[in-house]
């Protein structure tokens, strides 16, 4: 079952009546999405007991014309039970949670507004994570929210500041991503004292124009040590199928010789449906040696499910060897 949304505009247009009821029934919908998916995730293999929240769980709820809905006893008391239960059933499962706000939510900005505005949507992401029972620790069962560095200019100084600007919950739960055209994995490293960084791979790829990082790189345990005991989330995708037809599965893709056919590092940034190369899943395996994965192409669970069938016929593979 998905989440689904309903904008303030369209709230807006209704009765305060109509437009409460219509909130609440998105709102318990979108609570029973939770429960459902974390169920579904629970029923899979170890190795694919991972699973990103959707943001939109709470339509509106940071939107000053949404407050008086989400104050009302009746759906603030079913917010609280659902989010807990879900909590619970991921925590019994050993289902390890994340969340991702979208791009526009950054911590630190140039422009004050957009800085707050970006604080604020990362704290509704920690109530949410709070209220399912990860409001507590450094990153407790490895739950975490993860965002972008967002403009460059702000540099790891701007980064800082955003940080101590969170609440304690907030930094307790927040997570950086190397990014593919700003805040790129090198940019991010004087920050691992301060946040957990999560490497994704494809990203480092088009940013660095092809390189492929291995589990020996000096940097990876820069990476582990910034999640301060709790095993690190790293992101792997790769790039469109119909970008690279006829390419060899068993050959990394490589970075230089795309663009030097014509194709564009924007392109090549686009997300493929399923993970076909296998030299990529090749080195996935080899860095699930010190990390958990998301897999982040378009067709989520049949890519993960793909993957995670290739990890494990070429870990049976090796242990006949």
């Amino acid at each position: 079952m998905n989440t689904t949304t309903v904008t303030m505009a369209h709230l807006g247009r209704l009765t305060p009546k109509a437009a409460y009821d219509k909130l609440a029934s998105v709102v318990a919908h979108n609570l029973d999405a939770f429960r459902l998916q974390i169920a579904h995730v629970a029923g899979r293999p170890r190795l694919e007991r991972l699973h990103r929240l959707s943001s939109d769980l709470l339509p509106g709820y940071t939107h000053p014309g949404s407050q008086d809905y989400y104050r009302d006893p009746d759906l603030r008391r079913l917010i609280e039970t659902k989010l807990a239960e879900a909590g619970q059933l991921a925590r019994d499962k050993d289902v390890r949670l994340s969340m991702h706000p979208g791009q526009f939510c950054v911590i630190a900005s140039a422009n004050p507004s957009a800085a707050a505005n970006g604080i604020a949507e990362f704290e509704y992401h920690a109530q949410v994570m709070a209220l399912m029972g990860y409001g507590e620790g450094w990153h407790p069962h490895g739950a975490h929210i993860n965002i972008h560095g967002g403009a460059k200019a702000m540099g790891a100084e701007g980064i800082r500041r955003g940080l101590d600007a969170l609440s304690e919950t907030a930094r307790n739960l927040i997570t950086m991503e190397n990014d593919e055209v700003s805040f790129g994995l090198d940019d991010l490293l004087p920050l691992v004292d301060h946040v957990p960084i999560v490497l994704d791979l494809h990203h480092h790829w088009i940013m660095s124009q092809g390189e492929y990082i291995e589990p020996e790189d000096p940097r990876i345990r820069l990476i582990v040590a910034s999640w301060r005991g709790v095993r690190p989330v790293s992101h792997v995708s790769v790039s469109r199928e119909d970008l690279l037809s006829g390419h060899d599965v068993r050959t990394l893709p490589s970075f230089k010789t795309l663009v030097e056919a014509g194709l564009k590092p924007k392109d090549l940034r686009a997300h493929s449906d399923l993970m076909w190369n296998e030299a990529v899943n090749d080195l996935v395996m080899r860095h699930l040696a010190w990390s958990d994965f998301e897999i982040e192409a378009k067709l989520k669970n049949l890519a993960t499910e793909g993957l995670a069938r290739h990890v494990e016929k070429r870990q049976g593979v090796l242990l006949t060897q």
